[in-house]
């Protein structure tokens, strides 16, 4: 796990930019509904503890489905946290699935100029996902850090 460098103050952070004026979008996928759960949770206490106005939760499927729906929810909100989870299995789909969520959402980030939160977990099996969902008892809450990301570079924008 990689929570080593991790920043320690993002509570305080995302707290000091109360940010009632932004429009933001948490765009989840459908698979593993624990994990995602995690996640979700996560994002949207990002969102109370940034004082956000307007946060829209909008589902599809699964990741492969997150660069699209980012890209339409990218012209209508300030930032879209995309979260999804994406678990090995026995052939190259994961390769697949994972390279298109994240190529896309780059693309998208970058076509759009509208910050983008990578909240998809990209894991070996899982208890590695449930361990980064931010559920009781898990080491990370990527849903929370995905959020944060994108909303204090909107703030590092501005």
């Amino acid at each position: 796990m990689s929570k080593h460098g991790a920043p320690t103050n993002t509570a305080e952070e995302l707290k000091a930019l109360d940010r009632k004026n932004l429009k933001v979008a948490i765009l989840a996928a459908s698979w593993h509904e624990t994990v995602m759960n995690g996640l979700i949770n996560g994002a949207q206490r990002a969102a109370k503890d940034a004082n956000i106005g307007t946060v829209d939760l909008v589902r599809v499927p699964g990741s492969f489905e997150l660069p699209v729906a980012a890209r339409v929810l990218a012209e209508k909100y300030d930032a879209v946290i995309a979260l999804g989870v994406v678990i090995r299995g026995g052939t190259p789909h994961f390769d697949y699935v994972c390279q298109a969520a994240t190529m896309g959402l780059t693309q998208v980030s970058l076509d759009t100029r509208t910050p983008i939160g990578f909240g998809v977990l990209t894991c070996d099996d899982e208890a590695q996902a449930v361990d980064r969902a931010g559920l009781e008892g898990s080491a990370e809450d990527k849903g929370y850090e995905a959020f944060s990301a994108a909303v204090m570079t909107v703030a590092a924008l501005a």
